[in-house]
């Protein structure tokens, strides 16, 4: 069944985890762990139907494997699904029906938050399993601002790059969606000097940005098509397709949200206009660094050092796609498998005995 799905990539497994009693209804997918245990957040959310829950978690869990890969990190991909309304069905039995699924993997996968559950959610999830990342105790605990953070030197790095300015200020870019990154990501640019233009369902956050930063409130169905330097994508993925490129009217797209690109030739389209993409799993990648660097020996002047190097990730992107005349999306995964096929060498060679 899995292994025909139009978005399965070789995954290494593909689990389906029921509990009747908790109502759990979720997918925990392992993409590669060439390179370490698969690391990845557990999201929640309504989907349509179990297929689409599928294919979200099957594209997710390889963005993963690129994500940390790109990061350096010794992490593989994993993602996990579970199929529920976060504000009216989840619970704490749903929450730790799930840690005992993920307990039973033994190490295999190791999760933390996502979209639809919190740092408290992951703190119950430690009660039950120690394979969860993103507990304050050890760390920075909640990941967004990180990767609030480094989507904003990713942005700093690509308005470099194609625009050729020294700064933000007086830039204008778009935020769709205003969650804990979209919002967190959103004072960063305020706080740069940038002019706003701001979308999100929720008519309370959008009251709230407007007044702490003067933003211009945009429809959610429309603000892909508004004209600024910078589209900044930060709700869910699939956002840009055949449909919506075309009415782009920035420079750049570079945002939080991941896979942004419904297809792999939409990242084609984009560069055919004349538009620099940062690529999601390079430029969203600093909650997972926070995550990853977590422990014990935390400390947190190596954590910004690490995040604000995605910009310099970027730029060799930014550098080879010019020269190479290839979109920015088709370079980084040539890089992402670059690398893993080098993980997959060390970790044969270790399993053989050889050097490490």
């Amino acid at each position: 069944m899995f292994q025909t799905h139009r978005e399965f990539d070789a995954h290494e497994l593909v689990a389906t985890c029921f509990d009747a009693r908790s109502g759990l209804n979720a997918i925990i997918a392992v993409h590669d762990t060439s390179a370490g245990p698969a690391m990845g957040g557990c999201r929640i959310a309504p989907y349509q139907d179990m297929d689409a829950a599928l294919t979200d978690v099957l594209r997710l869990s390889r963005g993963m494997t690129y994500k940390n890969i790109m990061a350096g990190l010794p992490y593989g991909g994993g993602k996990a699904v579970i199929v529920a309304d976060p504000k009216a069905q989840k619970t704490p039995a749903l929450i730790t029906a799930f840690a005992r699924r993920v307990g039973q993997l033994g190490g295999t996968f190791v999760t933390g938050e996502d979209v639809g559950t919190t740092v408290e959610d992951i703190q119950l999830m430690r009660q039950v399993t120690p394979h969860v990342r993103g507990i304050p105790e050890n760390g920075p605990g909640d990941p967004s601002p990180m990767t609030a953070l480094g989507v904003f030197c990713g942005i700093e790095a690509a308005v470099r790059h194609r625009l050729g300015r020294g700064d933000l200020a007086g830039s204008s870019v778009i935020v769709q969606g205003l969650g804990a990154v979209g919002f967190r990501l959103a004072e960063l640019l305020h706080r740069a000097g940038v002019r706003l233009i701001i979308s999100d369902l929720d008519p309370q956050r959008l009251t709230a940005a407007r007044t702490a930063f003067g933003a211009t409130i945009i429809e959610p169905d429309r603000c892909h098509a508004a004209e600024a330097d910078v589209y900044a994508p930060c709700a869910m993925g699939g956002g840009m397709n055949a449909r919506t490129i075309p009415e782009l009217r920035v420079a750049i797209v570079a945002g939080a949200a991941n896979n942004q690109l419904s297809t792999p030739t939409d990242g084609e389209r984009i560069a055919s206009r004349g538009i620099l993409y940062a690529p999601d799993y390079v430029i969203n990648a600093g909650g997972v660094i926070s995550t990853a660097l977590e422990g014990p020996g935390f400390d947190r002047a190596i954590l910004l050092a690490r995040v604000k190097r995605i910009a310099t990730t970027l730029e060799e992107i930014f550098g080879r796609a010019a020269g190479q005349k290839l979109a920015t999306s088709q370079v980084a995964e040539e890089m992402a498998r670059e690398r893993l096929v080098i993980a997959r060498t060390r970790a044969t060679q270790t399993v053989a005995g050889g050097p490490a």
